[in-house]
């Protein structure tokens, strides 16, 4: 996106999500163990306990929720996790609700199945709009790569790492 710094591309070597779920085991605890500390909450909006069982084996406190929860609680998170695309609600509306359920610093983990007709950079956009600025870029594969060797990725998974910006307009804090 013209005017944001590079974000940087990350590759994560872990299992795909069985068919119906937006993670596998092995996603919900990279996310946990790499975006939060113990004493964070962690609100979970994703398809299957995946993300519940990360939160309970490393001893983080949650609001876990079924589908598209009505009130995710008055304390504000540290992380976020949602599958895509969110019902009932326009994009820049679920956005702006994540930023106002975010501490400073935290962050909201957006998955997407990979090769999904949603383009990354239409969630970006949005979530710019309400006021949450583009961290990172996470992509998900089965077969990891290898130094020397050449190998496709089998791409499961598109994460996009968004962040509670101070800035109204989804700029970085500078």
């Amino acid at each position: 996106m013209p005017g944001d710094p590079p974000v940087p591309i990350t590759v994560w070597p872990i299992p795909a999500p069985q068919p119906g779920e937006t993670m596998s085991n092995a996603m919900g605890v990279r996310l946990v163990h790499n975006l939060t500390h113990p004493s964070d909450l962690v609100v979970d909006l994703a398809d299957g306990p995946q993300l519940a069982h990360a939160v309970i084996a490393t001893h983080r406190r949650s609001h876990l929720h079924a589908p598209r929860p009505a009130g995710w609680g008055r304390e504000a998170a540290t992380l976020i996790v949602t599958g895509w695309p969110v019902d009932n609600t326009s994009t820049v509306e679920f956005f702006a609700r994540c930023r106002a359920s975010l501490v400073a610093g935290g962050c909201v983990a957006v998955l997407l199945p990979h090769g999904d007709v949603v383009a990354p950079v239409d969630v970006v956009i949005a979530a710019k709009q309400a006021g949450l600025a583009y961290l990172q870029h996470i992509v998900a594969a089965d077969r990891p790569p290898r130094r020397g060797q050449q190998a496709q990725l089998d791409i499961h998974t598109d994460v996009l790492i968004l962040t509670r910006s101070a800035t109204q307009n989804g700029g970085t804090d500078g």
